[in-house]
């Protein structure tokens, strides 16, 4: 049997980054596979979106594995899942949602430092035990740190960047793979972090950010799309079903 978790670690290259056009369900990680993508990662929002849910754990756990045996069906490409906050109450519970994620195949997580519905980060000391959990079972774990969700880094940058680093050492220490910083497109900041992260940097494209050429020389290794190709595809979808139903031809 390939070594999944070895050969997704593998594509992790700073300045030569994995770029991820996050996914859904089977039949979106078969036509972003047959783009030639070299890994699938789901994206939480959109999962729970294409189900009529919520995202922040509103989709239940058998639910995440069901769709994760789905797609895992139609592709021999390393997955990754977004598993929004672990699926855990505590590091122990963390560890089990984590460990089936591993057994039924999947290559990586993503996992979040605060818990669902909530806006301020767990400490870091918890948030690196649940970490810990994630890790142990042998998974690749992408340690998402949302020091950057709703802040300013024109105003704050420096210190913002200094306790991202903080929590990424923290993070490393206890076994997370790479670092996701979301929510950020300052160009100082994310290579600042690229450059003192102990774990390769994973950044979240926006409009108005860093292209992907310009992130791989900022040092990022990896670069993920998050909701953005699911709202795109409903938008457009939404945007073709009014034109049928006001009486003009679709677009396709």
């Amino acid at each position: 049997m390939p070594d999944k978790v070895a050969e997704f670690r593998a594509l992790h290259v700073p300045g030569d980054p994995l770029i991820l056009v996050n996914i859904w369900d089977a039949g979106s990680a078969k036509a972003v596979a047959a783009a030639g993508a070299k890994a699938i990662a789901t994206g939480s929002f959109g999962v729970a979106g294409a189900q009529g849910r919520s995202d922040g754990e509103d989709f239940p756990i058998e639910d995440v594995f069901e769709n994760l045996a789905r797609i895992l069906a139609v592709t021999d490409l390393p997955v990754t899942i977004d598993m929004e906050a672990g699926y855990g109450a505590d590091a122990a519970m963390v560890g089990v949602s984590v460990g089936r994620a591993k057994a039924a195949g999947a290559a990586g997580i993503n996992m979040e430092d605060r818990l669902p519905g909530q806006s301020e980060l767990l400490p870091a000391d918890e948030a690196a035990a649940r970490y810990r959990a994630a890790s142990d079972t042998g998974i690749f774990v992408n340690a998402r740190c949302d020091t950057f969700r709703g802040a300013d880094p024109a105003k704050d940058g420096a210190a913002l960047v200094a306790a991202t680093l903080e929590r990424a050492r923290a993070y490393a220490d206890a076994g997370a793979d790479s670092l996701f910083v979301p929510f950020l497109l300052d160009p100082t900041c994310i290579g600042a972090i690229c450059d003192a992260s102990p774990l390769p940097v994973n950044i979240l494209r926006g409009k108005g950010g860093p292209t992907h050429q310009e992130l791989a020389a900022l040092g990022v290794a990896r670069i993920s799309h998050g909701h953005q190709p699911w709202a795109a595809a409903m938008a457009w979808l939404s945007g073709q079903a009014q034109q049928v139903l006001g009486g003009a031809e679709p677009d396709y």
